[in-house]
């Protein structure tokens, strides 16, 4: 029962996730950060899949897991699979959000809401979708301090190099979709200790 349980989760918030990035973010050339960020950047750039972007920063990550933090691994590559084939999947809804998303930061809240509503119930599964929130809990091991506190600044490292490196990127919007996740993340995960 626990696994049908945790599939169907990790299902639900790779849809949320997809939601919000392919109908908010897209549209709007904004950033989340971390792998998501990342991949983000990549498709702006060179026009490459977000999930298949997101998969192939993850895997150096994943191979460290492997190695090192076997339990990260295990946790995290469900997470990864999933989301990257649901968010390329809903791919096509970046023209629908043009259509009905009426401004970039109605599309930086909305997008990082949905994006933290998906992180944050694969977070009470313990699964995540990988990328460089899979390495910052691992640093955050090894240098014992708080996970939140790398993740964040991962976070924005990722945005700030991501609006310098993407012309058509705006830092204040991107940084808003941060906290938007920041913040539904940590109050999914608050209902849950």
């Amino acid at each position: 029962m626990y696994f049908f349980h945790k599939t169907l989760i990790i299902l639900v918030g790779s849809v949320l996730v997809g939601i919000g990035i392919n109908f908010f973010l897209v549209p709007f050339h904004l950033l989340d950060g971390g792998g998501i960020g990342i991949g983000l950047i990549m498709h702006y750039l060179w026009n490459i899949k977000v999930g298949i972007a997101i998969m192939c920063i993850s895997l150096p990550i994943f191979l460290i897991a492997w190695i090192h933090y076997r339990a990260f691994f295990y946790n995290g590559i469900h997470g990864l699979l999933f989301s990257s084939v649901v968010i390329d999947f809903l791919y096509p809804l970046h023209i629908a959000g043009e259509k009905f998303v009426a401004n970039g930061i109605i599309g930086a809240i909305c997008g990082g809401v949905f994006v933290g509503l998906g992180v944050g119930l694969m977070l009470r599964v313990e699964t995540s979708i990988g990328g460089t929130d899979l390495l910052a809990q691992m640093i955050s091991k090894f240098l014992r301090v708080n996970p939140g506190l790398c993740i964040l600044t991962f976070d924005f490292m990722v945005v700030v190099v991501g609006s310098v490196v993407v012309d058509t990127v705006s830092l204040f919007r991107s940084c808003l979709t941060v906290i938007s996740v920041g913040i539904t993340t940590s109050i999914i995960m608050k209902r849950h200790y």
